[in-house]
């Protein structure tokens, strides 16, 4: 018998009560300064509780992880009080939420870093941009530049950073933590042989390409416990420069270790525009055969598309991202047949209550 999107799931030490969850998404609403998280942002997360799990906005370890303007951090212990707001309103509410870590690596400007380069694997540039809100208060996308190549002892102060937001999401009340490995950022560039040119331990085979995010899921695993830990991934997200040849192997490798290690669940990022290619069918079912934790996908999806995927037993969990900012009660929308509400793509990025926290829940007769 094949699960229902709407029958429950266990996740780790977690029950949840159905199969939707909410995507990570960046809103660019924390208090400057500082990067910290608010009460605008604890009422946006638990009107959304309904989710099955809740993956937070990608969230910085470290003050050189941070890509965008007013993206929220857990470095500090004013943002660790400040996600204690979030997550006592979500579980308030009878919700799941976890972290998820983010290191943009150099997807990433000199503002942000006291004017000197970002950092990366390599010396490559993204051609890719970034929201960096100017001292006129305007947000604008800008060019990144060519990053500054790590040193060995550099990433192994970044593992160590994992590791600490890690614990400092547990002290803030959450229920896990996902590792950002997808979309062009750190552990992603260094995956790929289009962003990773290095001829040391971390770069070169697959075995190598891999280490990083090895290392970062044993830091925080052994800090937190595998089974409330995630990855997320992106196999088949090519743009910022990172269309790599042998991403799909280099993948299934890593997702095969990360079984091994009892990662939680792995949570593919895919592509969500209107003529985006599909996910074929033998890569997921690779997949399944190489990590034995549950699988989430998110990118595009609607209910039916996602149970014909739960039906063939390829995932366990959908991510909706958009569709949960307009509809804060979207699984009840979707198990009623209920008609979805539009977003405001203005209010995407920065500013207040207005297309956040002010999306009404559907009526009900």
């Amino acid at each position: 018998m094949t699960p229902d999107l709407f029958a429950p799931l266990a996740l780790g030490p977690l029950t949840l009560p159905h199969r939707i969850a909410m995507a990570p998404m960046t809103r660019a609403r924390s208090t400057q300064p500082g990067n910290l998280p608010n009460e605008m942002m604890a009422a946006y997360y638990a009107q959304r509780a309904g989710a099955a799990l809740i993956v937070s906005e990608a969230t910085q370890i470290s003050p050189q992880g941070q890509g965008y303007s007013f993206t929220p951090g857990i470095h500090t212990e004013e943002q660790v009080q400040g996600w204690r707001l979030v997550t006592r309103a979500v579980h308030r509410a009878g919700g799941r939420i976890v972290l998820q870590l983010w290191h943009v690596g150099r997807m990433s400007h000199p503002v942000f870093h006291g004017g000197s380069a970002p950092v990366a694997p390599s010396a490559l540039a993204p051609d890719a941009q970034v929201w960096v809100v100017g001292e006129d208060g305007v947000g604008r996308m800008v060019d990144c530049p060519v990053p500054r190549a790590l040193t060995v002892d550099e990433i192994q102060g970044i593992v160590g950073d994992f590791r600490r937001a890690a614990a400092h999401a547990m002290r803030a009340g959450f229920d896990g933590v996902e590792i950002h490995g997808a979309n062009g950022y750190l552990v992603d560039q260094f995956l790929r042989t289009t962003s990773n040119h290095r001829d040391d331990a971390y770069g070169g085979s697959r075995a190598n390409r891999i280490r990083f995010l090895l290392e970062v899921a044993d830091a925080v695993a052994a800090e937190i416990g595998p089974e409330r830990v995630g990855v997320r991934l992106a196999p088949f997200i090519t743009a910022r420069n990172m269309d790599c040849p042998d991403v799909i192997p280099t993948i299934l490798s890593a997702a095969g270790e990360l079984s091994r290690r009892g990662i939680a669940f792995l949570h593919l990022a895919e592509a969500d525009w209107d003529d985006a290619p599909q996910v074929p069918d033998d890569f997921r079912a690779a997949l399944r055969e190489a990590f034995a934790g549950r699988i989430m996908v998110a990118g595009g999806y609607d209910a039916a598309r996602a149970q014909a995927l739960l039906d063939r037993g390829l995932i366990d969990l959908v991510a909706f991202g958009r569709p949960f900012i307009a509809n804060p009660d979207l699984p009840d929308r979707l198990k009623d047949g209920l008609p979805l509400s539009a977003f405001d793509p203005s209010a995407l990025f920065g500013g207040t209550e207005r297309g956040y926290s002010d999306y009404p829940a559907a009526a009900r007769a």
